[in-house]
């Protein structure tokens, strides 16, 4: 009898990816499909953070039952903790799943009813992932959940309170994925930087040990907070294993701004730290959010002069997008107008590009690139250990592969190299 087919959509961040991984590791009774309309089931795998990500999941389902309207639609995700017994009740999917109920998709999909099954937020996933199909990196998730407060995010309510993997689950599925021939790990999770505190470990001491496990080539973090970094971990920062790249949310550089959203982080603290990261020679990213009720033209202009400061290379930035159910939304302070942000954001992302390409002009030379994916005949793309992208012209199929570059063009988005020089 043919197995019924499954479609994975997943939206949001790198948490998501592995726990897409995880609900595809544990269908043995379904196909895994890449085509929508040729599919039985639409898994998808949402993103709740802000308001326009609901609306992207909304829009979605809706564009997808058009498309395959005998599909039964499966919510997973954060949405699925914010949105999902509305969508539900409106007949919008056919069943709901939360975080903690991952592991049961095989069975969940067998039921012949609309289902609304959501689970703890205080669960943690045993299943091993396998393989990351279609990827030359591998994502490792090492911890759930987040105890910061936040007042414009909602995702403590969605992901529950931080609680890290046992240390030898995460070496045994770092040995496993090592084994199928993935060099480079990306460690996540909701709040990296926590992991450790509940069992009595610590991030740096988990590195470590996985350095040590065969196979393992480069390892990067998924973004830390600055209070989260201490004199443990900066002693790391000199393997060679480590990626010469950190992303440490600081979210505003305004000490006012940074209070209104209940941040523990300040500025002078937060150059001081990033000042010292840099000198080992690491490009330095960070999320920042622009147009944060509170923040006006003086304070934007202080936070503009506080950033060309900072040694960065990287941004996400992020037009504020008011949360429903959050502090943020309910603060009764002037919030700049949409074309204020936009224009901010703009001037944001400007410096900080000009910042990667000073940066990448004194750092265009012995690179070690990750080939991710072929681009078009004999163009290649990866990233090297910075996080910066290297374009490669090569008459050899080097896709996956780990290569060398002494030398690199560099141009305005990215670094150019022919393979072999």
């Amino acid at each position: 009898m043919n197995k019924k087919r499954v479609f994975f959509k997943t939206f949001g961040c790198r948490t998501n990816w592995f726990d897409t991984q995880v609900m595809i590791s544990n269908l043995k009774d379904f196909e895994i499909s890449n085509s929508e309309e040729q599919s039985d089931f639409i898994v998808v795998n949402s993103c709740t953070v802000t308001n326009g990500a609901d609306s992207s999941v909304r829009g979605y389902i809706n564009s997808v039952k058009r498309r395959n309207p005998n599909a039964k639609v499966i919510l997973a995700g954060c949405g699925a903790h914010s949105k999902g017994e509305v969508l539900l009740k409106n007949k919008k999917v056919f069943g709901v799943m939360g975080h903690s109920e991952k592991e049961k998709i095989n069975q969940l999909l067998k039921e012949e009813n609309p289902f609304y099954q959501i689970g703890d937020l205080k669960h943690i996933d045993k299943t091993l992932v396998t393989e990351y199909i279609g990827r030359s990196r591998a994502f490792i998730k090492i911890q759930e959940g987040c105890d910061f407060e936040c007042s414009y995010c909602i995702i403590p309510s969605v992901r529950g309170f931080a609680r890290s993997y046992p240390p030898s689950q995460i070496k045994e599925q770092v040995r496993l994925l090592a084994s199928n021939g993935f060099g480079e790990f990306i460690f996540t999770g909701t709040n990296v930087g926590s992991y450790g505190k509940d069992i009595n470990f610590s991030l740096a001491k988990l590195l470590k040990e996985i350095s040590l496990i065969r196979g393992v080539r480069r390892v990067r973090i998924g973004s830390l907070e600055p209070i989260q970094i201490d004199q443990e971990f900066l002693e790391i920062l000199k393997e060679p294993w480590m990626a010469k790249h950190l992303h440490i949310a600081i979210q505003h550089t305004s000490d006012e701004m940074l209070k209104i959203m209940d941040r523990r982080n300040r500025f002078k603290d937060d150059l001081k730290l990033f000042e010292k990261i840099a000198e080992f020679g690491y490009a330095l990213g960070t999320d920042f959010i622009v147009g944060h009720p509170g923040e006006s033209e003086k304070i934007w202009e202080e936070a503009l002069e506080r950033i060309k400061l900072m040694p960065l290379t990287h941004i996400h930035a992020f037009t504020y997008s008011k949360r429903d159910n959050t502090k943020s939304a309910n603060l009764k302070l002037n919030t700049p107008r949409g074309d204020i942000s936009k224009k901010r954001h703009k001037e944001l992302t400007s410096i900080i590009k000009a910042k990667n390409f000073e940066f990448r002009m004194k750092n265009h030379k012995n690179l070690i690139v990750l080939v991710e994916s072929k681009k078009e005949e004999d163009i290649f793309s990866g990233f090297d250990q910075y996080y910066n992208k290297v374009i490669i012209n090569s008459k050899e199929d080097i896709s996956s592969n780990w290569i060398e570059i002494k030398e690199t063009e560099v141009a305005r988005e990215f670094n150019y190299a022919i393979y072999p020089e």
